[in-house]
């Protein structure tokens, strides 16, 4: 007991301080837990008994994310996505497995062996990826679309090639013995083993479908969260038990089971149940991976993997590209959706591990294309960095896919028409306004321009397009971008080429806003404000308040929120920030508990008017004057 303390310390000392660091500087936590594995084995040389068992308990974590990827198969979503998804994805899968498997037929390799590797580089990584677009903010851009497109087909293409892998080792190459439910399978007569395979998988659908369902209810209905996730773990164990005993995939048996109960009522329920055990056995599955990497075969074969690195990042880069450009996803989309698709992924530790326990590829090879895996994946924040640095210089030298459109001159311009500038705009047509209307997403514009809304392609932080849209003339700016950078150098850019200007800008929270201030905004929309004060009367309404005194004392919250942003301008360090500035904090709470005082104020004086007989109109009748609205202005001071 006291050995098996001291391993599980050091696997989850050695788990939290690298996923930590790697976090810190970017990797992501794939990269983490496997320098953690490679601390606990390679560099401390700790080994634990009966480490194989360790290693098949750690497989559960990849049973569990196939069935959590089939539990989150939205047909909607799939049907949107189809041209991508189907199109864009299935080409970049064959195209970048066909290419793979010439070269490593052309290095040497056999054909089988080539077909593997060319398997592995048609994967990038759905966790460094994803998570690297939604901290970017990228994710529902063009390029983040068209990426998380691919990488949905890539997840789905996970399962033929884990089913592939066994056929191919047993066509030639020395494949490991048979053991359990596949050399039971080898056994039997093709048509009995076909029979057996199809009625196992018939099984797992049906008992997913008609099983899985009454049984989750009954637990439901018992209130027992702790049975509940009993029984969500006895789904994935269940369907791995299974499939191995027939010797299919156990992936495979998960994600069908995922795809079954995806339009259950429980869906959300298994989900939050399995994710913290998934998370779990994945990273052990990684750290495991990293204990395999031996630094004789790193210090031997640097020049070897740091050249089939590269190889593979210009591979998949000469495939990504012209399929960008084909499917109109051009201009810093493309690149966007290019560099930061062109690493492998973790999908690859798995099938280079089944793969070597089939006997397809020797431990030393399988070691060296871990280390290929794993730089490339370290590289994917740089190749991020490069997108960006490439759209620049495209930028400055004029080179789009697509020229920006020549925008008609107007006295009035609207830069984004998303959904914040889409309602603008609408209000604007319908009083009889037409802005010139400018956006850097040419779907977008197309999209607009078939419901008869007049909008141009381009950039409107570009201070060329803004000129052409008539800037010097304009007599309203209005910048509805959802970039906060990108808003303050347009705002900072107009004010310096039209001084008259009147400019409207979306802010996109109080600090935001004191920028925008700086920068030359007359009036700004904190983008939440409006809605949320909206949404905390409704919820004083719905606890009984009558809608007469939720009105006064909205008015009376946003009467005070603004007076004290206007205090606390004079608190804000450009250089450090909101949670780490000390005079900011207390202002903030200096100013909430000026709110509470004008409430508490306001109560007393209305509750004594009820006492008194007084009788509140209707809500009908109620009218707010407009200078008590947040939308005020708030121009620097001279």
């Amino acid at each position: 007991m006291e050995g098996l303390a001291f391993y599980a310390l050091c696997y989850l000392a050695a788990a939290v301080l690298a996923v930590i660091v790697s976090q810190r500087i970017g990797l992501g936590s794939v990269v983490g837990y496997i320098a953690a594995g490679v601390l606990i084995g390679p560099v401390f040389q700790i080994s634990v008994a009966g480490s194989g068992y360790l290693e098949q308990f750690s497989e559960f974590g990849i049973v569990m994310m196939l069935f959590l990827i089939g539990l989150e198969i939205d047909p909607q979503m799939v049907w949107r996505l189809r041209d991508k998804l189907l199109g864009l994805g299935g080409l970049q899968v064959v195209a970048t497995i066909a290419a793979v498997t010439a070269a490593g037929v052309g290095l040497g390799f056999s054909w089988q062996q080539s077909l593997l590797f060319g398997f592995v580089a048609a994967l990038s990584s759905t966790a460094i990826v994803l998570q690297t677009l939604e901290e970017k903010g990228l994710l529902r851009s063009d390029g983040g679309q068209a990426s998380f497109a691919v990488l949905l087909f890539q997840d789905l293409a996970v399962i033929p090639m884990l089913a592939c892998i066994p056929l191919i080792a047993g066509s030639g190459l020395g494949s490991s013995s048979g053991h359990g439910g596949a050399a039971f399978l080898a056994e039997l007569p093709g048509w009995a083993s076909a029979i057996l395979t199809l009625a196992a998988v018939g099984v797992v659908v049906a008992a997913a479908h008609f099983l899985s369902r009454p049984v989750f209810r009954t637990i439901a209905l018992l209130g027992l969260r702790e049975v509940f996730t009993a029984a969500a773990l006895l789904v994935v164990v269940g369907i791995t038990v299974l499939m191995s005993a027939v010797g299919l995939s156990p992936a495979l048996g998960a994600f069908l089971g995922g795809v079954v109960l995806a339009n259950s009522e429980f869906k959300h329920e298994l989900q939050n149940d399995i994710e913290p055990f998934k998370g779990l056995l994945l990273g052990l599955f990684f750290m495991t991976i990293g204990a395999k990497i031996d630094p004789d075969i790193l210090l031997a074969n640097w020049l070897t993997v740091a050249a089939a690195t590269f190889c593979l990042i210009i591979i998949k880069a000469l495939v990504l590209l012209p399929l960008a450009w084909f499917f109109n996803v051009r201009g810093p989309a493309g690149w966007l959706f290019t560099l930061g698709l062109a690493q492998a992924g973790e999908f690859g530790f798995v099938l280079l591990t089944i793969g070597g326990d089939r006997g397809l590829l020797s431990p030393p090879t399988v070691s060296v294309s871990v280390l290929i895996i794993t730089f490339s994946m370290v590289l994917t924040p740089l190749l991020f960095a490069l997108s960006n640095r490439i759209v620049v210089m495209l930028d400055r030298r004029g080179g789009h896919r697509r020229n920006a459109d020549q925008p008609d001159q107007g006295t009035i311009i609207l830069a984004g028409v998303g959904r914040f500038g889409q309602i603008v705009n609408r209000m604007l047509l319908a009083n009889g306004h037409k802005p010139v209307v400018l956006d850097y997403r040419a779907d977008v514009v197309d999209n607009v321009r078939k419901f008869g809304v007049k909008s141009f392609f381009g950039d409107a932080g570009r201070p060329d397009l803004l000129d052409s849209a008539g800037l010097a003339h304009a007599v309203l700016l209005i910048v509805a971008i959802d970039d906060p950078d990108r808003a303050t150098e347009i705002v900072s850019y107009a004010r310096r080429s039209n001084p008259g200007i009147q400019i409207i800008v979306r802010a996109y929270d109080r600090l935001h806003h004191y920028k925008l201030v700086d920068a030359g905004a007359d009036h700004i929309v904190r983008e939440m404000f409006d809605g949320s004060v909206q949404a905390a009367g409704m919820a004083l309404e719905a606890l009984g308040m009558h809608p007469y005194e939720v009105e006064k004392r909205k008015t009376v919250f946003v009467d005070q929120d603004i007076a004290g942003l206007a205090r606390m301008a004079t608190l804000v360090e450009s250089d450090t920030p909101a949670v780490n500035n000390p005079d900011f904090i207390a202002g903030f709470n200096d100013i909430g508990k000026v709110i509470e005082n004008a409430m508490m104020g306001y109560r007393s004086g209305y509750d004594e008017m009820v006492t008194r007989g007084w009788n509140a109109p209707d809500a009908a009748s109620i009218h707010v004057p407009s200078d008590t609205h947040p939308r005020r202005t708030a121009r620097k001071s001279e």
